[in-house]
């Protein structure tokens, strides 16, 4: 049986701030991000399964990705929690803001990669993350392949 990939795509909307950076990403900012996740899979071929044919559906994957990253960056602004961003941060929070600290420099780079642990931890066995493309701007983007790291 042949392996299929199939992507879909999502987009949100994040600010972020990169703390010691040289240019002007060291300001806060925002960025309306498209996320392309790409699985692979065989499709099913059980007589009688309601998903025949489906690698997986669209509507199963949209709820691993939305849960996982879209519902909890959307509208957020990330910040580095080993940054001084960390005091503009609780500033922000007792604000009523959604401020997201991550164990990173929130660059496009460092947030596809942790977007495909996520998302990886979430798929079915028999399903396999192929790679993500989180693009920041028209012009720029990250990608991710699982055949990268592995």
């Amino acid at each position: 049986m042949s392996k299929i990939r199939i992507t879909k795509l999502f987009t949100f909307e994040t600010g972020h701030a990169l703390y010691g950076y040289d240019g002007k990403c060291k300001n806060v900012h925002g960025h309306s991000y498209k996320l392309s996740v790409t699985v692979i899979g065989q499709p099913i071929t059980k007589e009688g399964e309601v998903k025949l044919g489906m690698v997986i559906d669209f509507g199963d994957l949209k709820k691993i990705v939305k849960e996982e990253i879209v519902d909890i960056f959307d509208h957020a602004t990330v910040f580095n929690q080993n940054t001084p961003h960390v005091e503009l941060a609780k500033e922000l929070k007792d604000r009523g803001h959604n401020v997201i600290l991550v164990n990173y420099q929130p660059t496009s780079e460092n947030m596809v990669i942790d977007f495909a642990q996520k998302i990886k931890n979430r798929l079915p066995n028999n399903i396999q993350l192929h790679s993500l493309k989180l693009q920041e701007t028209d012009t720029s983007y990250a990608e991710w392949y699982a055949s990268d790291n592995e």
